[in-house]
């Protein structure tokens, strides 16, 4: 911090910080500034260090765009400052997540509720529109045949957890057809852009005086694809589609979120992508995020994670691939 000319003084007020990954998270004060540290896992994996590198060159590259997202302070690449992991330094976000809990003004009014939903799909639409090159993401990921390359991606992926001791093998029903069709139906993709990669609304903070996004956090999936897909991960993980209120529980008793029909209007306000096959994207979110959530389940088997974590994501898994076949 000294390094890069930030305030000094002692470091005080350190506190940790929930959220839906296992990466660890610290705010603290120091020099009268708060700041929030964020790292990899304390146990660190194979691609911790990349996936924090990779954060930090995309809130850097936001900083000039109207995307709401974590101001970057500074990003540190020599994992031996903290024995192993880079890290990097953000401002904190004054709001709230709605997976946690919901103010008492947005608890108590179904309008302002309805508004959050729109502000969401507003922020992955502005999102989608940078033009990831000038913006300094060239290289970032790797848009040629991004779509060709999901279903194949993906169920290989689900073929790697076969290496967790005890797991029985994925047990989806209408995994093949689901993959079937998607390849069968598969759109031409439009021009390149940003994707944030899990953009359910447990992913992203609220200001606490109104509805307006305060900011979209988690990076860690994001890329460079087609764009579309995030609206589609709205539309599948909506707390109105059953099991997929586990995600936001406060948020999903509550109520009184758009329509699929209403996130696909206000998307197209600030959008000029063409979204005849927001159904096809609908369905390949519910194919990819099944398909993660597995991964958990795969490894409760193997004791790398918790049991009842596992059996409660290979339910939202099964009721995932049940939207996409009724979707189908």
């Amino acid at each position: 911090m000294d390094e890069h000319g930030l305030p000094s003084g002692e470091i005080t007020d350190v506190t940790s910080i929930g959220g839906g990954t296992q990466n660890v998270m610290l705010r603290f004060t120091r020099g009268d500034r708060d700041y929030v540290l964020r790292r990899g896992p304390r146990h660190l994996r194979p691609r911790s260090n990349d996936v924090m590198l990779r954060e930090a060159r995309l809130l850097e590259a936001l900083r000039t765009t109207d995307v709401p997202a974590p101001r970057l302070v500074a990003a540190c690449t020599d994992p031996d400052v903290l024995g192993g992991a880079v890290f990097y330094l953000m401002e904190p976000i004054e709001g709230f997540s709605p997976a946690a809990t919901l103010p008492s003004l947005h608890a108590a009014d179904p309008q302002v509720r309805h508004a959050m939903g729109l502000s969401a799909v507003r922020a992955i639409a502005l999102l989608g529109q940078v033009d990831h090159v000038a913006v300094g993401l060239d290289g970032y990921g790797k848009p040629a045949g991004f779509l060709d390359r999901q279903v194949p991606r993906w169920l290989g992926e689900l073929e790697s957890y076969s290496t967790n001791e005890g797991y029985p093998g994925p047990q989806i029903p209408g995994l093949v057809r689901v993959a079937s069709w998607l390849t069968d139906n598969q759109p031409e993709q439009g021009r390149p852009g940003i994707l944030h990669g899990d953009c359910h609304l447990a992913n992203i903070m609220f200001r606490y005086d109104g509805p307006e996004v305060a900011a979209l956090v988690d990076w860690e999936m994001s890329t460079i694809g087609d764009p579309l897909l995030d609206l589609g991960w709205q539309i599948a993980t909506r707390p109105a589609s059953g099991a997929c209120s586990v995600l936001v529980p406060p948020l999903a008793a509550a109520g009184g979120l758009p329509s699929r029909d209403e996130l696909v209007r206000h998307y197209r306000e600030f959008s000029d992508r063409d979204l005849s096959a927001v159904d096809w994207y609908t369905v390949l979110a519910c194919f990819k995020l099944g398909i993660v959530l597995e991964g958990t389940h795969a490894r409760a088997f193997a004791g790398k994670a918790p049991k009842d974590v596992g059996d409660t994501l290979h339910t939202l898994t099964l009721a995932l691939f049940d939207q996409a076949v009724s979707l189908i």
